[in-house]
């Protein structure tokens, strides 16, 4: 891969995020983001878009290490990036006082760091293929496969990313103590989401590499033991969160009704995520056999139907004139109830085995 190649992507990525920035910051006000934070916001954002291409290709390059074989190179880089993460937040906000933009800056660095280490790899693997100026633009039957295989799954992520920002309008109404406790908790989420993620990327891979070796048999196997596991995992991340939540929330803050508010919303969610596991580790079995379309369908289901409408429609039953703007916990409420509904319906069609078919068509 040259550094021209690199350049005219980032080019092309970069003529596409500008105006979803600019499109996002009109959006603050919409969203009724309060103006004590509407800076951060902007300034965090600002710097998230400039970095954005880190994670992009890292993304991109730890995909193909997946599959060819190589999880653990994939694994070690972001483990790394993520040890930067944690040592650059501390510098930048706690030694240097640089607030919510030392923050964003710390995660672009991060992630930076990650796709050099694995473009860097995938460049010095040359006893299994040699990567070629010429390798970088698929043929027209190529193309056509990657757009039918990405473009459902991208739909998935844009789809979920939309009702997010509805849902946000929600939580914004709520103050700033809701705001900065929805923030604690979701920065909790990413890491304990961490194992339901790896393992669906990894049930993607072990599908693929199963359904183009011909063993359906080691398929179903794989998915029925790796759920359990993952459930499993999960069940001990729950009780571990129920019984030591509150030292995780005073990691980010010394404010003891912050604390005692993102802990209580920080249970509500917990039990979610065993149900999350299902979801991930079952779609991304059909994933791996091709069949893309079934997963962003129970998405669109589940966030266009379900948690959006759900967490309008509990907040406004639970307004009282002591609660104004309703109860706050209803937010996480409707989200544990999402999940459940998610994996309930990915078990079904999991189970159908329509998806099979689809292994045929790769």
């Amino acid at each position: 891969m040259t550094i021209s190649s690199l350049l005219i992507s980032a080019l092309s990525q970069g003529m596409i995020y500008a105006p979803m920035a600019l499109g996002v910051f009109v959006a603050f006000r919409i969203l009724n983001t309060p103006d004590s934070i509407i800076d951060w916001c902007q300034s965090y954002l600002t710097i998230i878009f400039l970095t954005c291409l880190g994670g992009g290709y890292y993304n991109i390059m730890s995909g193909i290490m997946r599959g060819l074989g190589d999880s653990v190179s994939a694994l070690r880089y972001l483990l790394v990036a993520t040890v930067i993460n944690i040592v650059l937040d501390y510098v930048f906000v706690a030694r240097f006082g640089m607030g919510v933009p030392g923050v964003a800056w710390a995660t672009g660095i991060a992630q930076a760091v990650s796709a050099v280490l694995a473009i860097r790899k995938i460049l010095n693997m040359k006893n299994m293929f040699v990567l070629k100026m010429q390798d970088l633009f698929p043929g027209s039957s190529y193309f056509r496969t990657l757009i039918r295989l990405g473009l459902p799954s991208g739909v998935t992520q844009a789809i979920f990313s939309m009702s997010m920002i509805v849902v946000q309008s929600l939580t914004n109404s709520f103050g700033e103590l809701f705001i900065a406790a929805n923030v604690i908790v979701m920065r909790i989420d990413g890491f304990v989401m961490m194992p339901a993620f790896s393992l669906g990327t990894a049930m993607t891979t072990f599908s693929g590499q199963n359904i183009g070796a011909g063993r359906m048999d080691r398929v179903e196997i794989g998915a029925r033991n790796g759920t359990f596991a993952a459930m499993g995992i999960s069940a001990v991340i729950t009780v571990l969160i129920l019984l030591f939540g509150r030292g995780l929330m005073g990691i980010f803050t010394t404010t003891q009704e912050l604390i005692d508010l993102s802990y209580r919303m920080m249970k509500i969610l917990a039990p979610g995520y065993i149900a999350m596991e299902v979801i991930q580790c079952l779609s991304g079995i059909m994933r791996g056999a091709g069949d893309t379309v079934t997963p962003m369908w129970i998405s669109i289901v589940n966030t266009v139907a379900v948690r959006v409408p759900l967490a309008y429609g509990l907040v406004a039953l639970t307004r009282t004139p002591e609660l104004p703007q309703g109860n706050c916990a209803m937010m996480y409420m409707s989200l544990l109830t999402t999940w459940c509904i998610g994996a309930l319906l990915t078990f079904i069609l999991y189970r159908t085995g329509r998806w099979k078919k689809k292994a045929n068509l790769v």
